[in-house]
């Protein structure tokens, strides 16, 4: 049988994953993970009343959810003091870059990222033709001023920054995100990605401004409200930029569960405000058990650290196998030289147990014995 004409494009890409999830490591050994520590969830999981609201909201699933997210875009708008207007909700801030590639980039559109910076915005770019250009880390940051160098220089459309950063957990105070902005050259478009903001310490999140053109902000409930599952993600712009979602969305892309679990958690901020505690102390015990094993963690301002395993990307990779081999998962960086790391993620008490007692074997394995 004849095989679909797929576009030249499609026809060219790979067809991949951007990410491995534990759930096919766990097929692929024949083992649950013990520890599951390397895709920056909450283990801490969503608030008590978001889970009692989406159970509700399960009995009436029959139901289509509400193309508009209405109720959800209101209490975003009224937290962040915007209008709804400067809100659109989609599925997970992986579902709204898709969006926005499709709005902005076409066979030919440059597009300005770090090399090493979260994998899945470049696969939208690759996925519409975009012509992707990178510019290194700096000290294990994101760096703004190379970014704005980079998009000037290259043309760029698009510009894509994390801050709090993955894969390393390091960030930049407001000011310098504000310079970034200011600096953005006319015509193109700054993607500020704060998935992580919320555990970042005062001070890093620049003022909203919904009248300024030249960003759009990224925020999520997959993190810090512990609703990675369920897909639920929004963007903070300008009134246009926001409305224009609307011609290229999936309206009914967030189902009725998980927008009724998203307005309760987000009503529920005492709740947040104990997750975030609990995130603190385990930073703190994952950077305890780095220096017991003679590893440096970097400092972090999301819901994992970054540790410094002293070597290489091969070396890392050694010991990442080593924890993946004693049940324990974790993940890398994956550009040079940040692949010298790897990235645990904050966890019960139990599980930072689990990964203290497979750390020094797995490093020992990687050494050779």
């Amino acid at each position: 049988m004849p095989s679909p004409t797929y576009t030249p494009l499609v026809a060219s890409l790979p067809s991949t994953v951007p990410f491995v999830g534990p759930e096919t490591q766990e097929r692929a050994n024949g083992a649950t993970f013990a520890a599951r520590l390397g895709a920056n969830e909450s283990v801490f999981g969503p608030s008590p009343k978001a889970i009692a609201a989406m159970t509700e909201a399960a009995a009436e699933v029959w139901k289509y959810c509400d193309p508009e997210n209405h109720d959800l875009r209101v209490a975003l708008a009224e937290h962040h003091g915007v209008r709804p207007a400067n809100i659109m909700v989609g599925e997970g801030i992986d579902g709204m870059f898709g969006y926005l590639n499709r709005m902005i980039v076409e066979e030919g559109v440059t597009v300005a990222t770090s090399a090493g910076a979260y994998p899945t915005f470049n696969f939208h770019v690759a996925g519409f033709g975009g012509r992707l250009v990178t510019a290194p880390f700096v000290d294990d940051k994101e760096d703004p001023d190379s970014l704005i160098d980079l998009a000037k220089r290259e043309g760029a459309s698009l510009i894509y920054i994390a801050n709090p950063d993955n894969p390393m957990g390091s960030w930049h105070q407001a000011d310098v995100m504000e310079n970034m902005i200011e600096a953005v050259p006319e015509g193109a478009l700054l993607c500020l990605d704060e998935a992580y903001i919320d555990f970042a310490p005062d001070g890093v999140a620049p003022k909203i401004d919904v009248t300024d053109t030249r960003v759009i902000r990224f925020r999520t409930f997959s993190k810090a409200y512990g609703m990675a599952g369920a897909r639920v993600g929004y963007a903070i712009a300008h009134e246009d930029l926001a409305t224009a979602f609307n011609k290229v969305r999936n309206h009914f892309g967030v189902n009725r569960v998980a927008q009724a679990g998203a307005l309760a958690a987000l009503a529920d901020q005492d709740y947040l405000r104990e997750v975030k505690a609990k995130v603190a102390a385990s930073r703190d015990l994952i950077g305890q058990i780095a220096a017991e094993n003679g590893l440096k963690a970097m400092p972090s301002a999301t819901n994992f650290v970054t540790i410094d395993c002293g070597s290489d990307g091969v070396f890392a990779k050694k010991v990442l196998d080593g924890l993946i081999a004693r049940n324990i998962f974790v993940r890398m960086p994956f550009v040079a030289p940040q692949n010298r790391c790897i990235r645990v993620g904050t966890g019960e008490p139990e599980d930072m147990g689990l990964f203290a007692e497979a750390l020094p074997a797995a490093l020992a394995d990687a050494r050779g014995g």
